[in-house]
């Protein structure tokens, strides 16, 4: 076991020769830490070897415009500094001076980290507050202090904890192999150490956009940049039963403990709806060895999104896991033990989730006079119709130079994207939002990758096979690609991922 735990590689103090490197990387060791040398061009970096998210290995990722991302969910870190320069990863790499002598490759003291270099712009605001304690709010508060706003932030969210990761709500920690305390995005202590002013169980019920000031649940709070992240929720069946103890949805941190704790004693669950987050509950609840029955109205799962073959696969490996669908179906009613079908049966049920699908939290933008179209609409610096008033994540609908659209996604990458493009911008840096969009599912051992957006298409390049869950898939419109889902091949999803922000850019 010892000898598991020693970092893997040459030793690069001791220097390595320039023909070792393969695809222009290698990962070698200084000290006990894992590095990755880096040749970008005429030069070579040594950075981190892992990435701060989930710690994916970067010697897999791809090097592209100065930087390296991750292989697994598309983190971004700056080779010269190694700061995360793109969500989901926030926490900034080590990186080691590098020296070339005598055809060999060094690499030698670790160096300090910089600041991001970018300084709010003269009369930036003193008073920014958020609202939401989800994925954009807490990617703008992190920035904001990234960038060395020297104002107050205060962050409102009427939840009753701190910004925990959503994703794995649905996925390790429902399926009880990853612990609570890996959730939380930053603990308690350092939003105090941050200076920002996490407010929980706060609800906002108004905004006077002339006085610059929110009503809240205790009192007032004026602001001179206020950015919205209100998020979404999920949506409730309108069925009788829906409201009963055991009918659950899954958006919170509360909502998985929940879950969790009926699981331990449940024997069958229904869960109603094939989206990604009813398809990844129903993986997690069979890892607990639970019996689950899927009823949804869609003759394949996830069709909407992912095509037909991808569907299809799906639902076989669902299948192969032990989980019964019922699709082209829907519930009628539930009561304390089952649920009755519309096409007529019952499905006896100690637990139910509802993953429907949710709808983005309007209301309050609606109320201020904002404009507003399926989403809070804001321009391409994610500024609202009311000057001053930024907003992010799952209630925005923006102009998407990809797509040439104007879109609103409920992805978590993309949300703290916006979040920190926002932050800046209230800063007064004009940055257009042009980041592609990206999202991973996870199903028992089969990580689905998704660039891009595509509503629809006309054609469905597969390269490679679904079936061996070896492939990508291409979703194309009178021949052009508006997205790319891929199963374990993270490099051409990167690769897609650069082809399309180069797209934009020329």
């Amino acid at each position: 076991m010892a000898d598991e735990a020693q970092p893997s590689g040459p030793d690069l103090t001791q220097g390595v020769d320039p023909g070792a490197f393969k695809d222009d990387k290698l990962v070698g060791h200084v000290g006990d830490d894992e590095v990755l040398l880096v040749r970008d061009g005429s030069e070579i970096f040594a950075i981190g070897a892992h990435c701060s998210h989930y710690h994916g290995p970067l010697v897999d990722g791809l090097v592209a415009d100065g930087a390296v991302r991750c292989p697994w969910h598309h983190a971004c870190f700056d080779l010269r500094t190694g700061e995360a320069v793109r969500a989901p990863a926030f926490s900034a790499l080590d990186v080691w001076d590098v020296e070339q002598r005598d055809g060999r490759i060094f690499v030698r003291g670790k160096r300090e980290q910089p600041s991001s270099g970018k300084a709010p712009k003269a009369g930036h605001p003193e008073k920014i507050v958020i609202v939401g304690g989800g994925a954009a709010g807490f990617a703008a508060a992190e920035m904001l202090r990234r960038h060395d706003h020297k104002g107050s932030i205060v962050m409102l969210s009427n939840d009753d904890a701190s910004p925990v990761d959503r994703p794995n709500l649905s996925k390790d920690y429902l399926a009880g192999s990853a612990p609570e305390d890996w959730l939380p995005l930053k603990s308690d202590d350092s939003y105090r150490e941050a200076n920002i002013d996490l407010r929980l169980r706060t609800t906002v019920t108004g905004i006077d956009t002339k006085a610059r000031q929110l009503a809240t649940s205790a009192g007032t709070i004026g602001y001179d940049r206020l950015l919205l992240a209100t998020g979404a929720e999920p949506v409730r069946l309108p069925i009788p039963g829906a409201d009963l103890p055991h009918v659950h949805t899954l958006r919170s941190l509360a909502d998985s403990r929940a879950i969790i704790d009926m699981a331990k004693s449940a024997r069958r669950v229904v869960v109603i709806g094939a989206s990604f987050i009813g398809l990844e509950v129903a993986a997690s609840l069979r890892a607990r060895e639970i019996e689950v029955h899927v009823v949804a109205p869609e003759k394949r799962p996830m069709e909407r999104v992912l095509g037909p073959e991808m569907g299809d696969f799906v639902r076989a490996l669902h299948e192969e896991h032990g989980v019964i669908f019922h699709l082209e179906d829907t519930i009628t009613t539930i009561d304390k033990q089952k649920a009755t079908l519309k096409s007529g049966g019952t499905l006896d049920a100690d637990l139910v989730v509802v993953g429907v699908g949710v709808k983005p939290r309007l209301e309050l933008a609606e109320k201020a006079g904002l404009k507003v179209d399926r989403g809070i609409v804001v321009n391409e610096f994610l500024e609202t119709s009311v000057p001053g008033i930024y907003a992010a994540g799952d209630i925005v609908r923006w102009p998407d130079p990809h797509s040439g659209e104007n879109i609103r996604v409920e992805h978590w990458v993309v949300a703290e994207r916006q979040g920190q493009t926002a932050a800046r911008n209230m800063l007064g840096h004009r940055e257009k939002f042009d980041a592609v969009p990206f999202f991973w599912s996870q199903h028992y051992d089969v990580p689905i990758n998704y660039v891009g957006h595509a509503e629809k298409w006309d054609e469905i390049e597969v390269d490679g096979s679904v079936a061996d869950r070896d492939c990508v898939l291409r979703y194309k419109r009178n021949g052009r690609v508006l997205a790319v889902s891929s199963i374990y091949r993270d490099l051409d999803s990167l690769k897609a991922e650069v082809a399309m922000e180069r797209a934009i850019a020329s």
